[in-house]
């Protein structure tokens, strides 16, 4: 489990060497597919906490946790006048929404509170630990995200309570609807890592070819325990 964790960590700035960029005329193709997560009982299952009475929280229908993918190698291009938006992880039923976050690296997360109680976000993750206090109803606290690696995010008064910020050097990186679909737009003409990453599974790690002159390439990934 910890080779793994290293290894995505580092995977997530890397660059490959010899693309030094991409040539105005040259034609991107497009990887898309779906990622299909095996069922996983325990996600969905509250722990109990000191102020509450352990029951399930209600949830809006089936734990649909999302899935990251991207590449592991990304062209030298990628680099070029990275966005770093503002975005947004707001706490609301006792849940962090959304649950998993992708993001380029500089970006400001902020961390709105939007139940009737007191929340108080933090991380002790080596990539980016912060402690933001406790604030009530209506407030937010913010954190800017400097370096790739993934940041386990948690609250301090509620336990069951958890969230993954993934934060990539790169822009070739994106995050599944709710039927499982991802799409890479743009990507230049070459062979390429592509990697899928779910919590809580291992990630899988699988090579495909945007052919020249580009086009779509289709590339599907099933996840589960090992």
């Amino acid at each position: 489990m910890v080779r793994r964790l290293r290894w995505t960590l580092f995977a997530l700035s890397l660059v490959v060497p010899g693309l030094v960029g991409l040539p105005a005329q040259q034609s991107t193709g497009v990887i898309q597919g779906a990622v299909v997560v095996a069922d996983d009982a325990s996600s969905v299952v509250r722990r109990p906490d000191l102020f509450g009475s352990g029951a399930p929280v209600p949830r809006p229908g089936p734990d649909r946790r999302p899935s990251v993918v991207y590449l592991a190698l990304a062209p030298r291009a990628a680099f070029d006048a990275l966005p770093r938006p503002r975005v947004s992880m707001d706490q609301r039923g006792e849940a962090f929404v959304p649950r998993v976050l992708a993001i380029t690296a500089g970006t400001v997360v902020d961390f709105p509170n939007s139940d009737p109680i007191y929340h108080n976000v933090f991380s002790l993750s080596p990539t980016r630990s912060f402690d933001l206090g406790r604030y009530e109803a209506g407030q937010s606290k913010w954190v800017r995200f400097d370096q790739p690696g993934i940041v386990r995010v948690f609250c301090d008064i509620h336990s069951h309570m958890s969230a993954y910020i993934l934060v990539f050097g790169h822009r070739y990186f994106t995050v599944t609807d709710e039927q499982g679909r991802y799409r890479l737009d743009q990507v230049p003409p070459g062979s390429y890592q592509v990697v899928a990453w779910h919590e809580p599974f291992p990630s899988q790690v699988r090579t495909v070819t945007v052919p020249d002159g580009g086009g779509d390439v289709e590339l599907n990934f099933e996840l589960g325990p090992e």
